[in-house]
């Protein structure tokens, strides 16, 4: 029975575990933190979303870039087998208007704790407090509460996460590890990220309102995703799809009005009558809401943007802004172990018998279940490759 060593106890690590016990092997997950699956339980507090229920062609559409070399570890575990690895371990699912996927009970912990009770079942030892700091040798070690320890396993899979939400363990501190051993890595940038916006006071009766019905536009990038006017900016999904145009510095817009083309939106404003203000006008004959309102004049009184000479700025609102939120605020990062540094099996060209995992490999996906779908089936297929290496070089 060879030994595995799984670091980082997040999805992918997990399933990593899972799949490297089905092969029959002794494995051991090492979690910096007090307790496995951070990440994903402080996700699961707002509704777990598992997946996007999209056949394989649109769901691979959200990974831009990486759908590529993702796509034969999506093809074999995609929404549809997620939706059953769920079920499988007890969940009952529904599926939203959007697609997107959640368990019944619209928590987390309900599955984890029958996943773990499933990889127990399986022989699989988890060691919590188990702080990686890189390897001695052929010996991983860690810092533990019984200080320092050192593991010599057959094979090691890292699933260590990016480098948002550090507090939760995703810190990005196996970077210096990796390049140390001549892994070359993509930089960390933030993915799925708020805006920061300085707001004049007028807009502070807004924070925590959403902004519904619009579409937000950045380079080549649109959404019809809802956002929420914070006091540090705006946030939700429908920033977040847009990160990748935000981060090459591509100007943002907002549709506060998308059902309306500029042409009616000029009829109406032409019979707007003489005494309606125009703050009137966009609440009683556009409907706006009062957020709606307040963002329009917070911005079109900030670009010199003056409605009565062209209306149709409503339908293409300049959003200034100082730019992404720091990373580690980020739901995800891009960045991190990039494709040319592994083999088809995810294994690192320069440390052979090490494998890669998760979302510290560069691939980037908007929210909406693609993250969690993609740390699954990346998992799977490290592990199911680490088993197979064993068994070929054995």
């Amino acid at each position: 029975m060879a030994k595995a060593l799984v670091i980082g106890g997040g999805p992918a690590g997990l399933m990593v575990a899972e799949e490297m016990a089905k092969a029959g092997h002794s494995v051991v997950v090492a979690e910096a933190k007090p307790s496995v699956a951070r990440k994903f339980l402080m996700a699961g507090k707002s509704g777990l979303n598992l997946t996007k229920d999209e056949p394989l062609e649109t769901l691979l559409g959200s990974y831009g870039e990486a759908a590529t070399w993702l796509r034969p570890m999506i093809a074999e575990f995609d929404a549809s087998d997620v939706q059953t690895w769920a079920q499988g371990l007890g969940q009952e699912l529904f599926t939203g208007s959007t697609g997107r996927v959640f368990p019944t009970s619209m928590k987390a912990s309900p599955l984890l704790r029958a996943w773990l009770a499933r990889l127990a079942e399986a022989g699989v030892q988890v060691r919590t407090r188990w702080r990686w700091f890189g390897w001695d040798g052929a010996q991983a070690v860690f810092d533990t509460d019984d200080g320092r320890q050192k593991l010599f396993p057959d094979v090691t899979v890292l699933a260590l996460g990016g480098a948002s939400w550090s507090r939760l363990g995703s810190d990005g501190a196996w970077a210096s590890v990796l390049t140390g051993k001549g892994v070359p890595l993509t930089p960390f940038a933030p993915a799925n990220s708020a805006i920061s916006v300085e707001w004049s006071p007028h807009m502070q009766p807004h924070f925590g309102a959403a902004l519904k019905s619009v579409r937000w536009r950045a380079g080549e990038l649109e959404s019809r995703g809802e956002a929420a006017v914070s006091a540090k900016g705006l946030e939700g999904g429908g920033l977040y799809s847009l990160t990748p145009a935000l981060r090459d510095r591509a100007p943002l817009f907002v549709d506060l009005v998308p059902d309306l083309d500029a042409d009616t939106l000029r009829s109406r404003f032409a019979s707007k009558k003489s005494k309606t203000t125009f703050s009137q006008w966009l609440k009683k004959s556009l409907h706006l809401s009062p957020q709606k309102v307040a963002l329009f004049h917070e911005m079109s009184k900030r670009d010199g943007q003056f409605p009565s000479l062209d209306v149709s700025v409503i339908k293409h609102l300049q959003i200034r802004h100082s730019g992404l939120r720091p990373m580690d605020e980020a739901i995800s990062t891009a960045g991190g172990v990039p494709r040319s540094a592994l083999n088809e099996g995810l294994m690192l060209t320069a440390c052979p018998g090490v494998f890669c995992a998760g979302e510290m490999l560069d691939w980037e996906a908007p929210t909406g279940g693609y993250l969690l779908t993609a740390c699954l089936a990346t998992g799977r297929w490290a592990g199911r490759s680490a088993a197979y290496w064993l068994d070929q070089s054995g």
